[in-house]
C-alpha cells in the first residue's frame, strides 16, 4: 500500500481569524504548528471575495512553509497571476465560479476545454504541478490527462455522502478512475467531505492514492482533540486502515 500525503485546507482557519478583524488566530503560526504536528501540506483556496484565504496570505505561506503548498480556485486571471507569482508546489484547479460556496463537482471537460487549454500551460511552464478536480469516472481520468494535467483529484462528495448512510458502492468509481490515471501517468489525489469515519475505508481502496486534502472535518475534530491528535488520528487512517472497522 503505498503512502499518502494529508493536506490540511486551512481555509476554516482563516474564516476565523477574518471574523474578528485581526490576525488571532496567527494562519502562518498555525501552518507551521500543523507542519511539526505531522501535515504533510497546506492547502488554501482563495476566492474572489476573500471570505477567508486572502490574497496577501499566499505569499507569506510561500516563503514561510517548509511543506507543499496548494492552491486551489478557479482559473481566473487574477488566480492565474497569483499562482505564478507564487510558484506552489501545485495548484488545483476547481470548477467553482465566483459566488460558489464550495466545490461541488468536477470539471465538465467539453464546455470547458479552452478555459483549461489556456490555463494549464501557464502552470506547466511555471514549473508548478497541476491538478484537477474531477468527478470519480474513467472517462474524466482520461480527460484530464488529455487536458495535460499531471493529478487528479477526485472529489469524494458523493462517496462522503453514500458512505455515512452505510452504502459503500460508490467506491468502485474512485478505484475504477484512480485505476485509469495511474495507468495514464497521472498522480491520484482526493478531497471533499473525508472525515474519521470515512478515510480508512477510502485509503484501502484505493491503494495507489497520492494525497487526499482535508480541511473542514479536520477542523471541527481539531475543536474536540485539539489540532496534534485530529493529525495524528488522520495520519493514522491513512497509514494503518485495516485497523479500522468499516460498515458491512
Amino acid at each position: 500500500m503505498s503512502s499518502t500525503k494529508l493536506s490540511v485546507n486551512v481555509n476554516k482557519i482563516a474564516l476565523i481569524r477574518n471574523s474578528r478583524g485581526s490576525n488571532y488566530p496567527d494562519l502562518l503560526q498555525m501552518c507551521l504548528d500543523l507542519e511539526a504536528y505531522g501535515a504533510d501540506g497546506i492547502t488554501v483556496h482563495p476566492r474572489p471575495d476573500q471570505r477567508h484565504i486572502r490574497y496577501d496570505d499566499i505569499p507569506l505561506l510561500k516563503k514561510n512553509i517548509r511543506t507543499e503548498l496548494n492552491i486551489e480556485g478557479y482559473p481566473s486571471d487574477e488566480f492565474i497571476q497569483l499562482v505564478i507569482d507564487n510558484t506552489p508546489a501545485q495548484v488545483t484547479l476547481v470548477p467553482d465560479p465566483p459566488g460558489a460556496l464550495t466545490s461541488d463537482h468536477g470539471w465538465d471537460f467539453v464546455k470547458n476545454k479552452d478555459l483549461l487549454a489556456n490555463a494549464i500551460p501557464l502552470f506547466i511552464n511555471a514549473g508548478i504541478r497541476v491538478s484537477l478536480f474531477v468527478d470519480a469516472d474513467e472517462d474524466a481520468s482520461s480527460r484530464a490527462h488529455d487536458a495535460g494535467a499531471d493529478r487528479i483529484e477526485l472529489y469524494t462528495g458523493p462517496y462522503a455522502h453514500q458512505y455515512a448512510k452505510g452504502d459503500k458502492q460508490s467506491i468502485h468509481g474512485h478505484i475504477a478512475a484512480s485505476a485509469k490515471a495511474k495507468a495514464l501517468g497521472l498522480g491520484v489525489n482526493a478531497g471533499h467531505d473525508l472525515n474519521l469515519d470515512n478515510l480508512a475505508f477510502y485509503k484501502s481502496s484505493l491503494l495507489l492514492l497520492d494525497e487526499v486534502s482535508i480541511g473542514h472535518a479536520l477542523i471541527v475534530d481539531a475543536m474536540y482533540y485539539g489540532y496534534s491528535n485530529a493529525i495524528a488520528m488522520y495520519l493514522d487512517r491513512l497509514k494503518n486502515p485495516q485497523h479500522y472497522h468499516f460498515p458491512k
